[in-house]
């Protein structure tokens, strides 16, 4: 793949694949895509149970992500608990 030119800059740069850094959103659409395509039954169920509700696909799968983030986010701040509550 050849890289693509940065426009947006005065400079003559390039970005190797069109993006510069993986970004958690990305990283959460990744995580998405694995739970709806593997045999992960907790993913699938909310978002069949999405479509069941009338949402459509695209919808569906930006609820699970955004239901992903709060998972991650809970852990996050549990860990940041965990870590205050050491340095006391």
């Amino acid at each position: 793949m050849a890289p693509l030119q940065a426009a947006y800059t005065k400079l003559s740069s390039t970005r190797p694949y069109g993006h510069t850094a993986p970004s958690a959103s990305g990283s959460l659409a990744f995580v998405r895509t694995e739970q709806l395509r593997a045999d992960l039954e907790v993913g699938q169920e909310y978002y069949l149970r999405k479509i069941t509700e009338g949402k459509t696909p695209a919808e569906a799968r930006r609820a699970l992500k955004r239901r992903l983030s709060n998972v991650v986010y809970r852990i996050m701040k549990g860990d940041q608990r965990t870590h205050l509550a050491q340095a006391a």
